[in-house]
């Protein structure tokens, strides 16, 4: 009889062929097995060339060893798309097992580089960093359960000053057919794929970088699905029901909420357990109307829950959030939801500590991608590993506590 360990490593080698199969060559599957075999090892740096070094025994052949590589990620045409959805559906039969897909998340990640020309380098804002930084750029979509987060898609953001800079393209090799696009029409891009292919996505979540676009928020709508996603404090909206009726006098976000904090309206929930504790915070909801919406066509305008969320001991909101979710949504079900989206900073992390999602050192747009692939494919398998073993439980404390009301 196998051990554990052995018959681990052959369900990853019966994965990865599955994959390799895509690549329909023999020498880019054993590339891709070499790669994604790196990323997982235990090597700190798990860029081309460290990759290389502890992949091959003779010290001779390193540096053709290396060239495959290079070539295999920079050079080779694969589908990136396919291969990631192989990935995905491999995945979601085990995280979906027991609990569905409740929600999927939008955000993006920075990653730090040092020169001017890595594709889409630019000096731009990172949350990676907190601050304008030299980075490159990525949305990213993401599947999750009540207890896990499964990373599916990442798209590069190039700003203007490399889509519209003829010589850069060339260098870096981007596609003719890529145009410039905001970080949402980004978004909506993936979300469009994943629809079609058929994959659970549940509410749409993001942070206020997206859900400040009305175009971002219609767009989910015109894709059949819900959202709840952060807004902008100075945001103005008519209120709806038994206080102000849409076409009367507007108020902004943060103006509404303290209307409502004087009304007695905000009740505490405790919605995660963190390194420090249990997080509370009060929460308020309300029907409202965008004001931005008004300007829209007739399909395009909307009657949204507004979720504001204050904090402990702060002298005014931290989050809003507009939500598309049935009138009759309960305050504590809209909160649950809503505060999912924390768990994609935990994802970002795995990728980059464990899985060198921000390790690739080569300058091309396919590159990049390819690169990105891989290390899903990897996520997704460690993702199904976790469940096999542990059906509902990860190998890290990361279950969301249920959202309760406070004492």
């Amino acid at each position: 009889m196998h051990s554990n360990t052995d018959a681990g490593r052959a369900r990853l080698q019966s994965f990865l062929d599955d994959i390799g199969d895509l690549l329909r060559d023999k020498r880019r599957k054993a590339s891709f097995a070499t790669y994604a075999l790196g990323l997982l090892g235990e090597g700190e740096r798990k860029s081309v060339e460290p990759i290389a070094a502890r992949a091959c025994p003779d010290a001779k052949k390193v540096d053709a060893a290396h060239q495959r590589l290079l070539h295999f990620l920079s050079d080779s045409i694969w589908d990136d798309r396919a291969v990631r959805l192989t990935a995905t559906r491999y995945a979601l039969r085990f995280l979906t097992a027991k609990e569905p897909v409740e929600a999927c998340v939008i955000d993006d990640t920075g990653f730090l580089k040092q020169g001017t020309h890595s594709v889409g380098v630019h000096r731009q804002y990172t949350g990676s960093a907190g601050k304008v930084a030299n980075a490159q750029v990525a949305t990213s979509l993401s599947l999750i359960t009540k207890s896990d987060h499964l990373p599916i898609d990442f798209q590069l953001y190039l700003p203007e000053v490399w889509t519209e800079d003829a010589p850069r393209r060339k260098a870096a090799r981007i596609p003719t057919d890529i145009e410039f696009k905001t970080k949402p029409e980004l978004a909506l891009q993936m979300l469009a794929r994943a629809k079609d292919a058929g994959l659970p996505l549940g509410v749409v979540l993001a942070d206020s970088g997206y859900g400040n676009s009305g175009e971002f928020r219609l767009g989910v709508h015109r894709l059949g699905l819900q959202y709840s996603v952060g807004v902008a404090s100075s945001t103005t909206v008519f209120e709806v029901k038994d206080v102000v009726h849409r076409g009367g006098p507007s108020v902004d976000l943060l103006t509404l909420a303290r209307k409502l904090d004087e009304k007695g309206k905000f009740k505490r929930f405790t919605w995660r357990t963190g390194t420090g504790g249990e997080l509370s915070a009060r929460f308020a909801m309300r029907r409202v109307c965008p004001c931005a919406d008004q300007r829209e066509p007739l399909e395009a305008r909307s009657t949204v829950w507004l979720l504001i969320e204050w904090r402990e001991g702060e002298a005014q909101p931290a989050n809003y959030y507009f939500s598309s979710l049935p009138e009759g949504t309960s305050l504590e079900a809209l909160v649950r939801i809503t505060t999912q989206r924390w768990r994609t900073e935990r994802a970002y992390e795995d990728l980059k500590g464990e899985l060198g999602l921000d390790h690739y050192e080569g300058r091309s747009f396919r590159g990049w991608h390819h690169h990105i692939s891989v290390v899903l494919c990897c996520y997704a398998f460690a993702v199904a590993e976790r469940h096999r073993i542990f059906p509902l439980t990860s190998g890290r404390p990361r279950r969301p506590r249920p959202v309760r009301r406070a004492a």
